[in-house]
């Protein structure tokens, strides 16, 4: 039973001495969702955001995040040129724990809404994050990944799924050539998000104002937290965002549009891979459509490899984009 906004205030001025409520609303889906939320303003006019997980995945999650947000430094944080939530408090409840964090102004776009400009700004942002220094993650145990880790976990997530005999010919060919391409894996793991989307992303006048979901902060492929915007629904909106990137970052990873265009499209086998373990038709069906689409974009493409022209995945990935939610709200397999 979702719990009320009230009862989120009132389990957030236990968690945070200080914070005195003088207005509360729902935040989100109440009732729905991996979180009971609400939206909260102090009598001094700041605003705050108390959760409670309504599941196990979720509360692991919260825990990653709150893990990733500590290490977030105020050092580290003078780096991004944008807004990153605070930890302010918790208390136990319910066997599981209420949790307060600093608002993060801004309002949160899908990737049909992306414009070129505002695509500009998310990339130069996440060259931003990618820029920051591999010491902290360290320091705080959070997970690294060399390239060899990615180019492993790319193969076997592809045996797996051409190993269900449903992938296409030619589409397993363009995967294991990409695979075989030596270049393709010649990249330097850096600090990334590793869970970036468009729910990620919060935006004010065509500029990026905040990132949230901090919860797979790690060092790893670029490439992770860029293949989302292949999706970007408006005209140049993905080449906006990569040439702010390359701008920010220098050409230092060659390769690194066609890797996300490899990721991109391993979403599809992914949910390919979901459908089998839980036994859903309608799952596997949908992945298989979505995979023959992916056959023919790359037939219909000067070249059929990924190390070569890249596919367009625009249509693809709006619905990644979605499968992504699906798979974190049924257990989302480890990358």
């Amino acid at each position: 039973m979702a719990r009320s906004q009230f009862t989120l205030a009132a389990l957030a001025t236990s968690a945070v001495a200080e914070l005195d409520v003088a207005g509360v609303q729902a935040f989100g889906s109440m009732g729905q969702g991996d979180f009971d939320a609400a939206l909260l303003t102090g009598s001094d006019g700041r605003h705050w955001v108390v959760r409670v997980p309504r599941s196990e995945r979720a509360e692991a999650e919260q825990s990653a995040d709150l893990v990733a947000l500590r290490a977030l430094s105020a050092g580290v944080r003078s780096r991004l040129p944008f807004a990153v939530s605070s930890y302010a408090g918790q208390v136990p409840v319910g066997g599981t724990r209420a949790v307060v964090y600093e608002f993060v102004y801004g309002t949160k776009v899908s990737l049909a809404q992306i414009t070129p400009e505002l695509a500009a700004s998310i990339g130069a942002g996440i060259a931003a994050i990618h820029a920051l220094p591999t010491s902290f993650i360290v320091d705080a145990g959070l997970p690294g990944h060399s390239a060899v880790d990615g180019h492993r976990a790319a193969r076997t997530l592809i045996d797996r799924a051409c190993a269900t005999g449903l992938v296409p010919i030619a589409l397993q060919q363009r995967w294991e050539h990409a695979i075989a391409e030596s270049a393709l894996w010649q990249y330097t793991p850096t600090v990334i998000n590793g869970s970036f989307g468009s729910d990620s992303v919060l935006a004010a006048s065509d500029q990026l104002t905040g990132v949230l979901g901090w919860h797979g902060l790690r060092v790893g492929d670029p490439a992770l937290d860029l293949q989302w915007l292949l999706g970007c629904g408006q005209p140049g909106a993905t080449d906006a965002a990569f040439d702010a990137y390359s701008a920010a970052r220098g050409q230092i990873d060659r390769q690194l549009r066609q890797r996300a265009t490899l990721l991109a499209e391993l979403e599809v086998a992914r949910w390919l891979l979901h459908g089998t373990e839980v036994r859903s038709t309608e799952i596997v069906d949908d992945a298989v459509e979505m995979l023959s689409a992916l056959t023919d974009d790359a037939q219909k493409s000067l070249g059929s490899t990924v190390s070569g022209d890249t596919v367009d995945l625009s249509d693809v990935r709006l619905r990644t984009d979605e499968i992504e939610a699906l798979l974190d709200h049924s257990e989302r397999l480890t990358r």
